[in-house]
């Protein structure tokens, strides 16, 4: 993070040397407990030459966080190839992995931080879950999505952040349980739907084809199997 040693550099590459600076710095404490001089002192230059490149802390933290939204909402980026069980996983895994490495600047991000009320930062997070959605939406190959589909998708997003939100207080959960069990949530808001509604019951019978019995969904299933109380056989009346 610090270079210790002064160099020139372009416009734009000093620019983005000092986003990833603040991004680093911001990714471990919260963003009001980082100062100027620190950045400065961490990209080994002078206080003037900081807001020589931005006018302020607030607009090198909206810097920050759209390069942490951008990489954010790549995380979901997964290729269409193999059971959505698989690719869910996947995705979790990359998610949590941004979560656990920029904790503060992920909190920041989601919560508003120093930039309260901003409109860029609130459409920066805006544009994270609709990546989200998009990607996910892509993934179920469905062109028009029906009401009940985009409902279930976009309060499974919803539930993947407040659930990293919660997580990083105090981080006692396992991380690849929390992952997994996130896939397995969009199993069950999808099953829920499904059970009101002929598209989503389609949708999820054409999911649970692809998926083999040891992947993320079958695991779902053989965990609720084991809470189904077996019911003992009636005996068969005798005929008279």
């Amino acid at each position: 993070m610090t270079t210790g040693v002064r160099r020139r550099m372009g416009v734009e590459e000093r620019r983005q040397q000092l986003i990833g600076v603040a991004l680093e710095l911001f990714s471990h404490r919260s963003p009001d407990e980082v100062s100027i001089d620190e950045i400065a002192a961490a990209a080994g230059i002078s206080r003037p030459l900081v807001y020589h490149y931005f006018p302020g802390k607030l607009s090198l933290y909206e810097a920050a966080l759209r390069r942490a939204a951008d990489e954010l909402a790549a995380r979901f980026t997964e290729p269409h190839e193999g059971p959505l069980g698989a690719r869910l996983l996947r995705v979790m895994g990359r998610y949590f992995a941004f979560v656990d490495e920029h904790g503060p600047g992920f909190s920041a991000l989601m919560r508003g931080g120093p930039a309260v009320g901003s409109s860029r930062t609130n459409a920066m997070i805006d544009e994270v879950r609709q990546a989200a959605y998009e990607q996910i939406i892509g993934h179920l190959g469905v062109q028009r999505p029906p009401a009940r589909l985009e409902l279930v998708v976009r309060s499974w997003v919803s539930l993947a952040e407040s659930t990293a939100l919660i997580w990083l207080d105090g981080r006692r959960i396992p991380r690849a349980e929390l992952e997994l069990q996130l896939v397995h949530d969009f199993a069950a808001l999808a099953a829920v739907s499904a059970a009101y509604d002929e598209e989503m019951a389609g949708l999820l019978v054409r999911i649970l084809t692809d998926e083999p019995a040891d992947g993320p969904f079958g695991e779902l299933v053989r965990r609720l199997t084991a809470f189904v109380p077996v019911t003992p056989a009636r005996p068969v009346p005798h005929p008279r």
